[in-house]
This record gives C-alpha cells, sequence and structure tokens, in this order.
C-alpha cells in the first residue's frame, strides 16, 4: 500500500507564503503566466535534452502545454510533458520557496555552452497559485527511465504531503482547487494566456483549442519574415487595423542582450481620439510578457511607438513584474531611444515625401521631445520638420537642410509664427528677410514657438523669432530726412504715450509703415497673445507696454510729417490708427471696437467735402 509523506514546512516558509501569495504579485491573474512558465521550462529543458542523446522516458511525446478548466468542480489544471520531477526534486524545487531548478540547469547550460530560454525560478512562480487556489495537487513523473511518479498536494498553510503514483506519463500536471470560478472560466483563462503567454515557444492548448498562434518574430532573423507576417504582428500587438508607417527590427548585445521590433503606426490615434496616449510597447523576458505598456523603456515623448522589447538578461524582481536596477533600465533606455533617433533619421533621409507623411501625424511628439528631453535635444531638432521661405507650398525642410543654405554673412536661424504661409509671408517682420533673401521657416503650430525657446540653438546656431532679429536694410536715401523721420516718431509717441514704451525709425520695414516690436527681448508677439488669453481668465496683467518702429520711406509717414502741424488732432488720430493697424497685424488688437469707431471717423472726414 502507498505510504503518504508529510512534510512541514520550514519554520519561515508560512511567513513567506503569506508574502507570496497576498503581497509579491500586484495582480492574480499572474499566477497562470507563472505556471504556463514554469511549463515552458520544463518544456525547454527537455529539448535540450533531447539533443544531447540523453535517454529520455516516452521520447515520442509532443512537447505541449495544456491549460484546462472545469468551472463545475472549480479547478483549472496546466499539463506539460517536459522534464518532470523526482521525488527528490519535488523536495527541493516546491517545498523550499525560492529554489530553483532552472538556475542549476543554467549553469549546466553555460559549461555545455549551449542555449536554452528558460523563464525563471520555478519555486516563487509556482506559489502563486496559491493567490487563487485553496488547494494544489500536482501529479509529476521525471523524463528518467526507472523513476516512478509522484504526487505533491498542499493547501499552502503548514505543510505538504508526497505519495507515489503508478502510470503517469512524462512530465507535470497541477491541479488547483479554486477559491471561486473566475478562472474556471474559459474566456477569463483564455484573455490571460493571450496577454501574457502569446508567444511562449510551444503550442498552449485551452481545453483542446491552440491559444498562441503568432509566432515571437523580434527572435526571428528578418530574412525569415515576410511583409505581410510583419503587418499581422502589428495588428496583433499594436492594435490597429491599418499597416504601420514604419518598423524597426534589431538587436543589441550591451548593456544587455536585446531584440525589439518597433513600428510606427500610420495615423496619431491622439489626433483621432484627441487624449493624450500612452506607450504602447511591452516589455517581455524570453517571450513571456513582464510589463505591459512599459513607459520606463522610453522617454515619454516616443510614445507613438508599438511593439515589443525583450530581454533575456533583464534583472527583475522576485515576482518577475518589474526590473530591480534602475541603472540598467535607464542606459536600456538611452540605448533604445538613441537606436530610434537614427532610425528615423535614416528613414527620413531615404525617403522625405514618407517622412512628411510621418510627421505630419506625429511630429508634435518630437516636438514635446525637443522641450522637454535636454540629453537628446539635438539629435530630436534634426527630425523636425517646417514650411519656410525656401520651399514650395506644403513642402517642408529641416533644420540641417536649412543651416546648409545658409549664406555666409547670415549667422543665426530665423523662424517666424503665423497662422498660414500667406500671413508670414504678409508679415512686416518678414520684410527684411525677404530683401536680404534670408530663409525664413514658417511655423503654423502655436507649440511651435515653445518648441523653438527651449531649443534656441542648433548646430551652434542661434534659433530666434524674425522679430527679435537685429537686421538692418542697406542704407538708403529715404522719402523722410533722418530729422523729419525723428520728429514723427517723437509726435506719434506723444499721441500714444499711455500704449507704447518707444518709438524709433525701423531700419526693417520696406512696403509696411509701421510694426510693433516688443520692449521686453525675451517676449514675442505670439507669447504676448498667450499672455492677453491669461489675462483674460482672471490672472495679473505682468506685461510691458510695446515698442512701435515707423517706416521712413513709406507715403503714410511723409503725409503725417505735414499733417502734424497742419492738422494735429486728424495727425494724432491717425497715428492711433497707425499703432492698432500694427497690433492687428502682430495678431495683438484684443478689443478691436474703440479702433473702428476712430476709423469710422477717418472715413467720414475723408468723404466729407472740403
Amino acid at each position: 500500500m502507498a505510504t503518504t509523506e508529510k512534510h512541514a514546512f520550514q519554520a519561515e516558509i508560512a511567513q513567506l507564503l503569506e508574502i507570496v501569495i497576498h503581497s509579491l504579485y500586484t495582480d492574480k491573474e499572474i499566477f497562470v503566466r507563472e505556471l504556463i512558465s514554469n511549463a515552458a521550462d520544463a518544456s525547454e529543458k527537455l529539448k535540450f535534452l533531447q539533443t544531447s542523446g540523453t535517454e529520455i522516458f516516452q521520447p515520442d511525446a509532443p512537447l505541449t502545454i495544456s491549460v484546462s478548466t472545469d468551472d463545475q468542480a472549480k479547478t483549472i489544471t496546466f499539463t506539460d510533458s517536459g522534464i518532470g520531477m523526482t521525488h527528490g526534486e519535488l523536495i527541493d524545487n516546491l517545498g523550499t520557496i525560492a529554489h530553483s531548478g532552472s538556475k542549476a540547469f543554467l549553469e549546466q547550460l553555460k559549461a555545455s555552452k549551449a542555449d536554452a530560454n528558460l523563464i525563471g525560478q520555478f519555486g516563487v512562480g509556482f506559489y502563486s497559485a496559491f493567490m487563487a487556489g485553496e488547494k494544489v495537487t500536482v501529479f509529476t513523473r521525471s523524463y528518467q527511465s526507472g523513476e516512478q511518479g509522484w504526487i505533491w498536494s498542499s493547501d499552502g498553510q503548514t505543510g505538504y504531503e508526497i505519495e507515489p503514483a503508478d502510470d503517469l506519463p512524462r512530465g507535470t500536471k497541477v491541479v488547483i482547487q479554486l477559491r471561486d470560478t473566475e478562472f474556471a472560466q474559459a474566456t477569463r483563462v483564455e484573455h490571460v494566456i493571450r496577454h501574457y503567454s502569446s508567444f511562449v515557444p510551444f503550442p498552449i492548448e485551452l481545453n483542446g483549442k491552440t491559444v498562441n498562434t503568432v509566432q515571437a518574430l523580434w527572435t526571428k532573423s528578418k530574412s525569415e519574415i515576410t511583409d505581410t507576417e510583419y503587418e499581422e504582428f502589428y495588428k496583433f500587438v499594436g492594435h490597429d487595423s491599418e499597416p504601420p508607417k514604419y518598423r524597426l527590427h534589431f538587436s543589441a548585445d550591451a548593456p544587455l542582450a536585446i531584440r525589439a521590433l518597433l513600428f510606427v503606426p500610420g495615423k496619431s490615434f491622439e489626433h483621432l481620439s484627441m487624449t493624450r496616449g500612452d506607450s504602447e510597447v511591452n516589455l517581455y523576458c524570453k517571450k513571456i510578457l513582464i510589463q505591459p505598456k512599459a513607459k520606463a523603456l522610453f522617454p515619454e515623448w516616443l510614445r507613438f511607438l508599438r511593439g515589443v522589447v525583450d530581454s533575456e538578461d533583464l534583472p527583475l524582481n522576485i515576482s518577475r513584474e518589474t526590473m530591480q536596477d534602475s541603472a540598467l533600465l535607464r542606459k536600456l533606455n538611452e540605448v533604445l531611444t538613441k537606436r530610434v533617433l537614427k532610425w528615423l533619421d535614416e528613414e527620413a533621409k531615404g525617403d522625405p515625401a514618407k517622412y512628411d507623411e510621418f510627421f505630419a501625424q506625429h511630429g508634435h511628439c518630437l516636438k514635446e521631445g525637443v522641450a522637454s528631453d535636454w540629453s537628446h535635444r539635438e539629435a530630436i531638432a534634426k527630425l523636425l520638420r517646417f514650411e519656410s521661405s525656401y520651399t514650395e507650398k506644403s513642402k517642408t525642410t529641416s533644420l540641417t537642410d536649412y543651416v546648409s543654405r545658409m549664406p555666409e554673412e547670415q549667422k543665426e536661424i530665423y523662424y517666424l509664427l503665423a497662422p498660414s504661409r500667406e500671413s508670414a509671408e504678409a508679415s512686416p517682420y518678414f520684410e527684411v528677410f525677404r530683401e536680404k533673401k534670408f530663409e525664413v521657416l514658417y511655423l503654423s503650430d502655436p507649440r511651435d514657438e515653445f518648441v523653438m525657446e527651449h531649443l534656441r540653438e542648433f548646430d551652434k546656431k542661434r534659433v530666434i523669432a524674425a522679430e527679435k532679429a537685429d537686421l538692418k536694410l542697406d542704407e538708403k536715401p529715404n522719402a523722410l530726412s533722418e530729422e523729419d523721420a525723428r520728429l514723427v516718431a517723437n509726435f506719434i509717441k506723444e499721441q500714444l504715450t499711455d500704449r507704447v514704451d518707444e518709438v524709433r525709425v525701423s531700419k526693417r520695414l520696406v512696403g509696411s509703415p509701421a510694426v510693433v516690436v516688443d520692449s521686453d527681448p525675451t517676449m514675442t508677439a505670439s507669447m504676448r497673445r498667450v499672455i492677453k488669453m491669461m489675462n483674460r481668465e482672471g490672472t495679473p496683467d505682468m506685461q510691458s507696454k510695446p515698442n512701435l518702429e515707423i517706416n521712413p520711406d513709406h507715403p503714410i509717414m511723409v503725409k503725417m510729417n505735414s499733417m502734424r502741424t497742419a492738422d494735429a488732432a486728424l495727425a494724432g488720430e491717425v497715428a492711433a490708427q497707425i499703432f492698432d493697424n500694427a497690433l492687428v497685424a502682430a495678431g495683438l488688437m484684443e478689443d478691436p471696437r474703440a479702433m473702428l469707431t476712430r476709423l469710422n471717423s477717418l472715413l467720414e472726414k475723408l468723404l466729407s467735402p472740403a
């Protein structure tokens, strides 16, 4: 008659069990991942032994992993045909928390210079079963010929029992008596398997149906994978019905052995949903999902990426849910980020038109990177694209190409924020650049100026707003003499004392009579517009008064020179109108009612008979 052995856990084991069952894992469903991982480990070990010429019990048994559920009996069962366990291994592996047969096996593999994909520590993962189960029974038979089968059982409280069993097949079967029926439902278990274990390299059958039908493409050579397979894989991991815009499949050996398969969606999900997205790159360890949407893998501005990063050397914590070595994780982040930046730069150079389509969808994320990631700022800036006075309408240029076209006398990179190309080209701020034939970037996104203020410099060239550029037209005779121009400026200043800080003669205007220039060297017109908008929300008014520059060659200023003495009152109204027109051109006119009243008065005087 078979004898049942009763074993008490070591003194500290009960306490450790309490931690494992109730505190170690953040989600109860993790036990499904852990038991499938253990089954994969056992199968991987058996596969290695098959290639080593070792004699194996039941050598023709296929290496599969089976999961079955029974909601009536409230059980879930995990079965593998892997290496199995002997009596001694049962005590070592299941009687001691965190004892790992895998660790010793890996040492054997290292000695033979072989390779096997073993996921982790059998002892701890196994005991996760008690998070959902009130009793666990293990049926196991070692691969070694002459070994008999054994049954191990425990309620996870005080100890465990072992008894011999006849006629067991090779491998291990774990039967969990569940506390409730949640994980006895096939649909619930299938969701967990697909989430964590879709890429286990052995077939996983759930109640006779194979669940993991998608291959772990990142582990294969690029030459073995078709475009169609890549697209199908992207649709699976990216939850997208459309093919990706780009893909990056690469591996690296340092600082960790990593493999990555990354994709860029054709359309921005943030544009479609009008909400900020999350990282969609999942972290795997030996094909087992460790962390979905792993935020620490990439900086947040690369959140448009989707795909997989896998490492066999991740320094995971004991529950295999997070990485322990934060310094190494930062290094991993750095390696991955630099590789993606290099890849995007290569794609941009290889097919500029395709890259423009990418930038139209995801460029806002790169702009965010320039403003938030100092260490990668210059590399990200190379990926920015803008229209400019050099490009055709709707065509873009890079900062690198802009710099390559700069004439020797141009020392700075200039940009002009305007709602459209037409507005930029009609702006008084653009006139001096047109005359000097200096290229100007046209920025139409309200975020662009914020980005440029953070960039400040590119390729050792200052990046400045066009209105702040210290540029002058070539000296030439003006319609007004220097003295008359000064007198007109003084007259306008007297009329607008409460509204302007300074009125001066401009050296940059061609076709416009006047232009508003901020008196604060750190302020631009667009910044002032933002402040005005904030002031409407009730914040204190911290604005300084702007300066006004007048064009001494413009007919209006010539007429003003004679009008200021002939009809000072009318000249005063015209001066106010000139200033308001300049505010409109700068986008700074907050309340046009007073301007319209004055304009109607001027029209009435113009139309009245002399």
